[in-house]
């Protein structure tokens, strides 16, 4: 059974950093393309970052492009979010979801393009305050 399990949120100040890992079992990894998405509560979900499968090709939404890094490692099954630079609207759980639809993520920054990810973790709470 295909399951995906977010860790590595937590509190940190503004300015500082996390790294989120999207833990994956039952499937092999590196036949999915992976999304990260954040939602916070009233609003709806966000489509930040996205990476194939193959790990050649990535994207970004704007407001973290050169901040966020998003890498892979298929070997331990297992993709990364590296966050730097946190700010207070960083603030949000955070989501990793995948998609056997995607070669590439040239897509991806369109909402539209979010529901071929449809199978998703549970979350992990990113906390951006002093």
């Amino acid at each position: 059974q295909l399951q995906l399990v977010e860790s590595g949120g937590g509190l940190v100040q503004p300015g500082g950093s996390l790294r989120l890992s999207c833990a994956a079992s039952g499937f092999t990894l590196g036949t999915y393309a992976i999304g990260w998405f954040r939602q916070v509560p009233g609003k709806e979900r966000e489509g930040i970052s996205c990476i194939s499968p193959s790990g050649g090709s990535t994207a970004y939404t704007e407001s973290v492009k050169g901040r966020f890094t998003i890498s892979r490692d298929n070997a331990k099954s297992t993709v990364y979010l590296q966050m730097n630079r946190l700010k207070p609207e960083d603030t949000a759980v955070y989501y990793c979801a995948a998609t056997t639809d995607y070669y590439y993520c040239s897509d991806f920054r369109r909402p539209s393009e979010w529901v071929r990810f449809r199978s998703w973790g549970q979350g992990t709470q990113v906390t951006v305050s002093s």
